[in-house]
């Protein structure tokens, strides 16, 4: 009876927080639809057994080998207010990158979860997972991307989505990054999605493994995983956290214990590194925050994205370390005027540059400083 009455508080404690964020979630929509469009929807990517909406963003100037972002919002998003959040559009300007964006429709969930809890939504070649693997052939397909650079993250709802598309189809994504999010079949039925919520499950690293192995027929090399979550999570409890990383340490054949822990912008990071010395796991749990993704208001490099519902400015911009970790900032694009190659062909030629040529390196150099704090994208 504990058991329930603990569950039963929890699930009051979600509907009191979700009927407050319904009014912050309209007028943040409002601020969305404010802003000028950034994501294009694309209609014709295959059968679409789940009912999704494909949205992308795909900038001006891609990266010669270009990296693909899937980006799978929470309940109560959208694509665009997520990515007007969490800032992917930002990166994908500066590093080059081609971005996904499945959406939910209200059809199939009320309050745009994606159904990761539903056997016929979570399963390779059905549903929901088979919708967005034929979204990611799409964009592969039509934008020239790299097979091996393909990403996927996702919050809550959308980071348990992400846990599906790593788990059924790990030969597509070289990496994942689950944020406020649950294991893999964790759940599949809603009345267990509720459980693992607001309880969690906790099994023994094997059993969590076991279930990822079992979702296909890949025998390795698998993705690597980031996982975030705040201690304060009360609509996704932090003991998913430490069950997703049971889960893929044993996937990877780790040990449960971190090869080394560090301080990133004031928040504790744990890594687990392979027998070649490379990070293929990390964790960052966030003290004191609640349900979201954590972001960072600040400048330079890392600055992207704007705190509002489930957006959370705890100092630590999540979206830039995830690109971080998976190797995309490697590969840093700038957006550079077309004729500023000229001044560097008439200096190399000995000639002093003209007057027009000064002027185009000076407004480049602009162009990059305003970038670089945020205020030209």
């Amino acid at each position: 009876m504990r058991g329930l009455a603990d569950f039963l508080s929890a699930l009051l404690r979600l509907f009191q927080q979700w009927a407050r964020l319904v009014t912050d979630l309209t007028a943040w929509q409002q601020t969305v639809q404010a802003q000028p469009a950034r994501l294009s929807e694309v209609s014709d990517f295959g059968s679409n057994p789940g009912n999704l909406r494909m949205l992308a963003y795909v900038p001006d100037r891609l990266a010669s080998s270009p990296a693909l972002i899937v980006v799978l919002h929470g309940c109560l998003q959208t694509a665009a207010g997520y990515d007007y959040g969490a800032g992917w559009s930002t990166l994908a300007d500066r590093y080059g990158l081609a971005l996904l964006f499945p959406e939910q429709q209200t059809a199939n969930n009320p309050q745009r979860c994606f159904n990761w809890f539903e056997p016929e939504d979570s399963i390779r070649d059905q549903g929901e997972a088979l919708s967005i693997r034929q979204m990611v052939e799409h964009m592969i397909r039509a934008h020239g991307i790299d097979r091996s650079r393909v990403f996927v993250t996702g919050l809550s709802a959308g980071g348990a989505m992400t846990s599906v598309m790593l788990a059924t189809y790990p030969e597509v994504f070289a990496g994942g990054a689950i944020i406020a999010g649950i294991p893999y079949r964790c759940a599949t039925v809603v009345p267990e999605a509720l459980r693992c919520m607001f309880q969690g499950h906790v099994r023994s690293a094997q059993d969590w493994g076991d279930r990822v192995r079992a979702a296909s027929s890949h025998k390795g090399p698998w993705p690597k995983v980031s996982v975030w979550h705040g201690t304060n999570d009360l609509t996704v409890v932090p003991v998913n956290a430490a069950e997703i990383i049971k889960q893929w340490t044993n996937v990877h054949g780790l040990s449960a214990s971190p090869s080394r822990q560090e301080i990133v912008d004031g928040h504790p990071r744990r890594v687990w590194e392979n027998g070649s010395g490379e990070v293929v796991i990390e964790d960052y749990i966030i003290a004191d925050m609640a349900h979201g993704t954590p972001i960072a208001i600040t400048s330079g490099e890392e600055r992207h994205g704007v705190a509002g519902p489930f957006l959370l400015d705890v100092g630590i911009a999540s979206s830039y370390h995830i690109v971080k970790f998976w190797g995309v900032v490697e590969r840093k694009r700038e957006h550079v005027p077309a004729l500023e190659p000229q001044v560097d062909q008439e200096v190399a030629l000995g000639r002093e540059p003209s007057a027009g040529t000064w002027i185009q390196r000076l407004r480049a150099a602009v162009t990059r400083a305003l970038q670089g704090i945020g205020l030209l994208k």
